[in-house]
């Protein structure tokens, strides 16, 4: 499969705010493609576009949001950046370093600076280790610390994720949910990551836990620069913890840009559908909902054009034969639409 040209300008790659603040990760048009049916001689004749051509990037102590509905390939892509699924087409770049081309070995080097932190705290833990032994696996396994400094370092880390001492001999099913999602949080913190990959680790929780767990990672995030792709569908928890967030749908990027900007003024009429379901703490106002007419089409069998032309109510005939250009329409905000054609049209002029 052929790759696309790289961008002039990438999603996330005009905003700075601190002089020591750099891009740790650069996902460029990034592809992965599932093959659901093959040909007599094993050719691949079908594919699941599960992720399709995405590109942003990630900068130290930041935190990029990505929301859209069940099924839009937000958690493979996530897999994807950490390679737990091989990249179709496109680049990686870690530090520099493109992940998809790497070896296993080369790979293994810095899986300790990329972790995830996965959707379901129950099913990610083993019942058969002690949080002791949960936490510190991977650390003996990459020598992060001497051997006379093991337990030690671990009761560190478990201090830091709020968890107490006597937990070390403990099993899994002795927690609550939000207890063992403060130890996949420490069993990522222990292996002194860079980036963090954060698969909706709140959507199974409370709401009172749920805010216990984003104010951890963002005091954690405070405390060590850590940088985090937080992946959601909870809009305003990913209001509230993201600096620049990506909004996609059937594998696609429909708009990108910082946080403030998506939240005050969204662009892509997909954008405006999801924001007009967020509920407001005002008894007195009413928000106009936006209902999207029909259900998601097949990733397998995407429709031509821009792929949400079969459930947007400002389809025009351009949106069914033509898929729009993703281009920046204002300082470091990006949306994937033909209403902006004319807009963006005149700002080259």
């Amino acid at each position: 499969m052929s790759e696309t040209k790289e961008p002039i300008i990438q999603p996330g790659a005009a905003q700075s705010t601190q002089p020591d603040d750099h891009i740790i990760l650069s996902v460029r048009h990034l592809k992965k493609y599932f093959p659901i049916r093959t040909g007599v001689l094993g050719q691949k004749l079908q594919y699941v576009r599960a992720v399709d051509d995405i590109s942003f990037n990630v900068r130290a102590g930041r935190t990029v949001g990505i929301v859209g509905e069940s099924g839009c390939g937000k958690t493979t892509m996530g897999r994807t950046v950490l390679r737990l699924y091989s990249v179709t087409g496109g680049q990686v770049l870690f530090n520099g370093m493109d992940l998809g081309k790497m070896k296993a070995r080369e790979l293994r080097k810095i899986r300790p600076q990329i972790q995830m932190i996965f959707q379901d705290p129950y099913s990610s833990l083993s019942p058969r280790l002690t949080v002791g032994e949960i936490i510190g696996e991977a650390v003996r396994q990459h020598k992060i610390v001497p051997k006379n400094e093991y337990k030690e370092y671990i009761f560190h880390i478990m201090e830091k994720c709020g968890l107490q001492p006597q937990y070390f001999e403990r099993y899994p099913h002795e927690f609550s949910g939000g207890q063992r999602q403060r130890i996949c949080i420490a069993r990522s913190l222990a292996l002194k990551p860079k980036l963090i990959i954060c698969d909706e680790p709140v959507s199974a929780l409370d709401v009172s836990i749920q805010a216990q767990i984003i104010n951890l990672l963002k005091e954690l995030q405070e405390r060590d620069g850590l940088a985090y792709i937080f992946i959601s569908h909870d809009l305003s928890v990913v209001e509230h913890i993201s600096d620049e967030v990506g909004v996609m749908y059937l594998g696609s990027m429909m708009e990108y840009g910082m946080t403030k900007d998506i939240f005050a003024r969204p662009l892509h009429p997909y954008t405006e559908a999801l924001f007009s379901a967020v509920p407001v703490p005002d008894p007195d106002f009413k928000m106009k909902r936006i209902i999207l007419k029909g259900d998601i089409p097949s990733p397998a069998n995407p429709p031509a054009g821009c792929k949400f032309h079969t459930r947007c109510e400002k389809c025009m005939d351009i949106c069914r034969m033509k898929v729009p250009e993703f281009r920046e329409l204002e300082p470091g905000h990006f949306v994937a639409c033909h209403l902006y054609d004319d807009i963006a049209g005149t700002d080259k002029k």
